[in-house]
């Protein structure tokens, strides 16, 4: 049972998906059994073509995908850590259910192009697929939470640390290239006010001429001067939810929802720029738009300006009179990095989320300017754009710089940790299986026979059909 919580882990990534169910497989059967849950052969199909099309859809086309014999295993362990949750109690909470299927079903809408497109391949309403996912997801919440209970209460100790460091053949150990650990304050320059009302005018004009020659007016105006980056993909139309207030403005959100179908609302403004919005469809609380975004231009006297401002935070920084936490909370305009204080994340060689960032990780801007800064020291302002091609103001905190090395205790003690808690978590998680396998009704189909990895599983099973003989 090796590596049993990346197995777990792959297999319920792929319990609710779209693209399984459009390449229907017509050959089905139950392959496993535990306790009362099922296992059917199209639900270990699918999970692997379903990993095929993300791993493809990532640039990712030559990734080694888990084989039928290791889904197989982690639809066994999840179906035992449901049982074992309905018995404990556990429950899922069911607008958090609500809300994640939501969530989803939108994904697949913006990504298929629309609800009618969706529908159409599936074959069914969304509200079907939906509910088609509920299970599944339910299953998945509860075998998190179930696996979450076993390892609770597993820590480690700075003794237990140094053991499994000390266990690891030091040509294993990873070698790290030069990492960096900054933060950021990260301000919008206001535009001219008088900018904003001359562009505001042209958006205006723009309304006009779309309520004058209809919808295909508006498509032609927003190719022509939305400076929505992903225009050209779904040519400004996006799929809302009233409800989904963390991924939309507010207020582009509520003017939406007050407009009727058909209608296009006057140039509102957003934390993005200046909008012009039509109302396409709307069923409940959900809707179809169509916008036009502007971005006013920043003229240099606006940018001089937050660099002063910014100047003068780093002279506070540097007298000690403010922290940079609290100067990211109280000046910063990217609300995600109030969440972490302003430090700029990413993802280690395993996938997992890190403030220690090499340097390919990081826009070229930000290199240059991290050049000659030292750990612990602020950058001047620097001009530069955002992901949404805007210009903006940052100052930069740098909090450490770590040259390239072989992984030690000294510089690197977190990880190591990091690494040892999963490796006991993964054996309580072992022990735990090799305990409850025995308890429970199991049955695996001939085709996995072979499958060395679910000999424990196998096992439970010959005891399951010899106690029924």
């Amino acid at each position: 049972m090796k590596k049993l919580v990346l197995l777990l882990i792959v297999s319920c990534a792929a319990v609710v998906t779209v693209s399984a169910q459009v390449k229907k497989v017509l050959a089905d059967g139950i392959v496993g059994q535990v306790g009362d849950k099922i296992i059917l052969r199209s639900d270990v199909r699918n999970a692997i073509e379903d990993m095929k099309r993300r791993a493809a859809q990532s640039g990712q086309e030559n990734a080694v995908l888990p084989t039928e014999c290791q889904v197989m295993e982690g639809q066994l362990i999840r179906k035992a850590l449901v049982l074992q949750a309905q018995k404990d109690s556990l429950h899922v909470n069911e607008d958090e259910l609500d809300g994640e299927l939501d969530n989803r079903i939108r994904y697949y809408i913006q990504a298929y192009g629309g609800k009618e497109v969706l529908e159409e391949i599936e074959g069914k309403t969304v509200y079907q697929i939906k509910e088609d996912f509920r299970e599944s997801l339910r299953e998945q919440k509860l075998a998190d939470q179930m696996q979450q209970k076993i390892v609770e209460l597993v820590k480690i100790t700075p003794t237990e640390v140094k053991a499994f460091y000390a266990r690891t053949p030091k040509d294993s150990l990873p070698f790290y290239e030069s990492e960096v650990e900054v933060s950021e304050i990260v301000v919008h320059p206001k535009a001219n006010k008088d900018v904003e009302e001359y562009v505001a005018k042209q958006m205006s004009d723009y309304k006009k001429q779309a309520e004058a020659q209809g919808p295909k007016k508006f498509d032609q105006l927003a190719k022509t001067y939305s400076e929505d980056p992903a225009v050209k993909e779904n040519g400004g139309q996006y799929t809302l939810n009233r409800n989904d207030k963390n991924t939309w403005d507010p207020t582009f959100l509520k003017t939406a929802f007050s407009l009727k179908e058909g209608q296009i609302s006057a140039p509102v403004k957003s934390k993005f720029g200046l909008h012009i919005i039509m109302m396409v469809s709307r069923a409940g609380d959900e809707a179809v738009v169509k916008h036009i975004l502007r971005i006013p231009p920043i003229a240099d006297i606006e940018i001089n300006e937050t660099k002063k401002m910014l100047d003068s935070v780093r002279k506070n920084l540097i007298d000690g009179t403010i922290s940079f936490g609290a100067a990211v909370s109280k000046y910063s305009d990217d609300e995600q990095s109030k969440f972490t204080a302003g430090s700029k994340t990413g993802r280690d060689a395993n996938g997992q989320a890190t403030t220690f960032l090499t340097i390919d990780q990081l826009d070229k801007d930000m290199v240059v300017l991290l050049k000659d800064l030292k750990p612990g020291s602020y950058s001047a302002p620097q001009v530069t754009k955002d992901e949404r091609g805007s210009t903006v103001v940052r100052l930069v905190y740098l909090r450490n710089r770590t040259e390239p090395h072989r992984e030690n205790l000294k510089e690197d003690y977190d990880r190591v940790a990091k690494r040892a808690l999963e490796e006991k978590k993964t054996g309580a998680l072992e022990k735990w299986f090799k305990e409850h396998i025995p308890t429970y009704f199991v049955s695996i189909d001939k085709d996995f026979a072979s499958c060395s990895s679910l000999n424990e599983w196998s096992k439970a099973a010959a005891n399951a059909a010899q106690a029924r003989n």
